[in-house]
């Protein structure tokens, strides 16, 4: 099971760091996706990371503003999202998966809570 936390209100420009922890020891083994949904819209992909983060993916919207990052020891995954849009508004998801499918949120049945995330201008 995945958690999302560490969203909130933060003006444009600014920044906010999102949480994505496991409480299955198995969290080492998958590849994580971030993901976010805005009011209207379809769920997107955001960001991707490999088990041992030797690759990284992003929408092309988020690169070079958004990190994503993850602490195997801590079954946690990470994204740094710095130069906040307000259309980077929405509620923010994680998932965990094989890599090479992690770019079609299609391909999970099951999602957490998300944390919401909100810009203002």
């Amino acid at each position: 099971q995945l958690t999302e936390s560490g969203g909130g209100t933060v003006q444009a420009g600014g920044s906010l760091r999102l949480s994505c922890a496991s409480s299955d020891r198995t969290f080492p083994r998958y590849a994580v996706g971030w993901y976010r949904q805005a009011p209207g819209k379809e769920r997107e992909f955001v960001a991707s990371i490999t088990r041992y983060s030797d690759d990284t993916k992003y929408a092309g919207a988020v690169r070079g503003r958004f990190t994503v990052s993850r602490d195997n020891t801590a079954n946690t995954a990470y994204l740094q999202m710095n130069s906040l849009k307000s259309e980077d508004a929405g509620v923010y998801y994680c998932n965990a998966g094989a890599y090479a499918n992690l770019g079609n949120p299609k391909y999970f049945g099951v999602w957490g809570q998300g944390t919401q995330v909100t810009v203002s201008s």
